[in-house]
């Protein structure tokens, strides 16, 4: 078993028979020090991290865990970035394992007047940083700035994107659109067609 398989054994133990970070018994510091203590090695988790530079991003699965977490290994094309999106009322921890990631960060749009949304804060995460995002602190987007691919290590849990979406913010308007589905460009190292 290499390093990145005991990080995925080492989630799955923490989260446990529970009902994932909605739980008592599951500690969000936990899982953050869990992926922070792993050093991370390209050889390790190489094999999910498909790209597509026709993507700003691709989601791969590595690991559906007791049914109450999503493990992916999310590929981010040079130049690109995700749109302004919640978290479905789910909790995420992100690990860098290439690269840098910038994470801006945003007030939730506030009334029905259209308006820009609010930038709260903006940081580069490096190679090897851990972050944790979830509704009540906001929305955000996630960019690479870079000129190579960026890789990083999501655990999201409950999975609610994987089973009902989540919703995106127009930076301009801050209108609300509802994404049904973000599906997985491959799952368990084999590409997914038509998901």
């Amino acid at each position: 078993m290499n390093r990145f398989e005991e990080l995925v054994k080492g989630i799955r133990d923490v989260l446990g028979p529970s009902s994932g970070l909605t739980s008592d018994d599951v500690d969000v510091q936990d899982l953050i020090d869990i992926m922070d203590r792993y050093a991370s090695d390209e050889k390790d988790w190489s094999p999910y991290a498909m790209e597509n530079a026709n993507m700003a991003y691709t989601r791969n699965l590595v690991d559906e865990g007791n049914g109450k977490a999503n493990l992916l290994v999310l590929v981010w094309t040079p130049g690109k970035a995700s749109p302004i999106h919640d978290h479905a009322n789910a909790h995420c921890v992100m690990k860098i394992l290439k690269g840098d990631l910038t994470e801006t960060r945003y007030d939730f749009p506030q009334g029905d007047t259209e308006q820009p949304m609010q930038i709260k804060s903006e940081k580069v995460h490096k190679e090897n940083a851990v972050a944790y995002m979830a509704d009540e602190l906001g929305l955000h987007s996630v960019s690479n700035r870079g000129s190579d691919y960026a890789v990083s290590l999501h655990l999201y849990t409950p999975p609610n994107v994987a089973k009902g979406g989540c919703n995106i913010f127009n930076v301009e308007t801050g209108k609300k659109t509802h994404i049904a589905k973000c599906g997985h460009y491959s799952a368990y190292g084999k590409r997914v067609v038509n998901e």
